[in-house]
């Protein structure tokens, strides 16, 4: 699953600030109840509603038995 377009997770969040329920919000852009809290919170807490950071270094599972 992509992630959503900035776009949208502003209007979201705007609709939510306006004053808005999460379930208004909800239905008007089709997208799920979980997401509209989260971006809120996200928005309240650092600001933006952009993505945190995505994936990251895994180390391998077999690096200890290669020699």
């Amino acid at each position: 699953m992509r992630p959503c377009s900035l776009d949208l997770r502003e209007r979201v969040v705007s609709g939510v600030s306006a004053g808005e329920t999460c379930r208004v919000v909800t239905g008007r852009f089709d997208v799920a109840d979980a997401a509209v809290v989260k971006w809120s919170q996200r928005h309240r807490r650092r600001g933006s509603v952009g993505l945190g950071r995505v994936g990251g270094h895994r180390r391998a599972i077999l690096a200890p038995h290669r020699a």
